[in-house]
C-alpha cells in the first residue's frame, strides 16, 4: 500500500493506507459479483484506490469509504462501457451474434465477516456453509446490476439509505425500490432451493 501512498499528505498517508488495507477484499468481491471475471475485478479494485489515493488521499478520513465507494461503481460501469465497444466491435467485424460475456462464474470458495477474519468450520458445516454461499452467491449474480448493486452497498458495506443514493448517483426511493426487488428476488431464488429466511 506504500506505493498508494505516495504524494499523500503524511498526516493522512497511514490512514489511507489502513482504509485500502481494510477494504481491498470487499472491494473485490463486490467487484467479482458485478463482472464476473476475478481478474478484470481486480483491475477495477487496484484502478478505484489509485483513483482515490491520487484525488482524494488529502481528505478526512471519514470520508474516504463513501467516496471509495462511488469511485469503485463509476469504475464499474467504465468497464461495462468499454465492454460494450468492445463487444459491438468485434460482432461488426467477426459477425458473432453473442451480445454478452460467458455465464460460467465460479462462487467465491468463502464469504469472510466484516474484518475479513472468517474462523474455519468443522468439515461439515465448512461444506454447508460452502454450498449455501455458492447458492447465495449465484441468486446475487443473477440480479439486475443496479438491483445487486442497492443490496450490496446497503447490506454489504452497510451504508445508510442516502449514502448509498450518493454512490449510487440517484433518490433514495430509487434506492428502497432497488433494494427491495432485490430482497423479493433473494428471498425467492433462495425458497426454491428450500432455504427459509427467518
Amino acid at each position: 500500500m506504500g506505493a498508494l501512498a505516495k504524494g499523500i499528505a503524511l498526516s493522512t498517508s497511514a490512514e489511507l493506507s489502513q482504509f485500502l488495507s481494510s477494504v481491498e477484499r470487499r472491494a473485490f468481491k463486490h467487484a467479482v459479483f458485478a463482472v464476473r471475471d476475478d481478474h478484470a475485478a481486480l483491475d477495477i479494485v487496484q484502478d478505484a484506490m489509485l483513483k482515490l489515493a491520487e484525488k482524494y488521499g488529502d481528505k478526512q478520513a471519514e470520508e474516504l469509504p463513501m467516496l471509495f465507494q462511488r469511485i469503485l461503481q463509476n469504475t464499474i460501469r467504465d468497464y461495462y462501457r468499454r465492454q460494450k465497444v468492445r463487444t459491438a466491435w468485434v460482432t461488426l467485424f467477426s459477425g458473432m451474434q453473442s451480445k454478452h460475456e460467458e455465464e460460467d462464474f465460479d462462487p467465491l470458495d468463502v464469504l469472510e465477516d466484516k474484518e475479513n477474519q472468517s474462523t474455519p468450520a468443522a468439515p461439515d458445516e465448512s461444506l454447508q456453509q460452502k454450498q449455501l454461499i455458492a447458492i447465495i452467491e449465484q441468486a446475487l449474480s443473477n440480479l439486475p446490476a443496479r438491483q445487486r448493486e442497492a443490496f450490496l452497498l446497503r447490506y454489504w458495506e452497510e451504508l445508510d439509505t442516502n449514502e448509498t443514493a450518493v454512490a449510487m448517483g440517484c433518490s433514495e426511493g430509487s434506492v428502497k425500490t432497488h433494494c427491495s426487488r432485490a430482497v423479493h428476488s433473494l428471498t425467492a431464488a433462495l425458497k426454491l432451493k428450500g432455504i427459509e429466511l427467518s
